[in-house]
């Protein structure tokens, strides 16, 4: 064994590295890094454009609630009666669709087109706020249904205690009772106290 071998032993021994991570001279496999599990990867390069999913739905949450509104009408007719009534009466060289109108055919299905996924998916982050909301909202029933069943409980419990207590009316019955003992036994002793005379 070299002295360089030697050294690049000793090396490898004091970082606890094999041979085949390390690279050593003479092996077979090219040198292998080590992935680091406490930081994040580096994000890799692709051929498609990126864009944010979020920031998308709420352009199509905005354009599906605009397509929705009567200004959105007023302003298409608007620009559908110009358009015809340009493409029918100004002179034939400056007509740019003529009578069939393919080309305002075409804009109006391109619009289309566009619209109708931009509305579905309005329509599906609708639907996706409308769960969580319901869950939350049935989860606050269950709580409600649980507090309302707890409070029952107690309140029987309450009834059931109150029913062993002393209340105000049955302590006056009581006393009105004793009172009219009392005095049937002083008028007892009374009338035995004259007949002993």
């Amino acid at each position: 064994m070299g002295a360089e071998e030697r050294e690049g032993a000793r090396e490898r021994r004091a970082n606890g590295a094999s041979a085949l991570r390390r690279g050593g001279a003479g092996e077979r496999h090219p040198e292998r890094r080590r992935v680091r599990l406490d930081l994040p990867r580096v994000p890799r390069r692709t051929f498609f454009p990126e864009y944010d999913p979020e920031a998308f739905g709420r352009m199509s949450e905005k354009i599906a609630r605009f397509l929705g509104t009567g200004r959105f009408i007023v302003w298409m007719t608007v620009a559908i009666i110009l358009w015809i009534g340009w493409n029918v009466t100004v002179p034939g060289h400056l007509r740019f669709d003529n009578y069939p109108f393919i080309f305002l055919t075409l804009a109006l299905s391109l619009q289309a087109s566009y619209a109708a996924p931009l509305i579905l998916l309005a329509q599906n982050r609708q639907d996706n706020r409308d769960r969580v909301t319901h869950e939350q909202d049935r989860k606050q029933n269950e709580r409600s249904i649980a507090d309302t069943e707890y409070l029952t409980r107690e309140i029987a419990a309450l009834r059931l205690g109150l029913g062993e207590v002393a209340t105000r009316d049955w302590i006056r019955s009581e006393l009105e009772d004793l009172l009219r003992e009392l005095e049937l036994r002083q008028m007892i002793d009374a009338e035995s106290d004259e007949r002993d005379r």
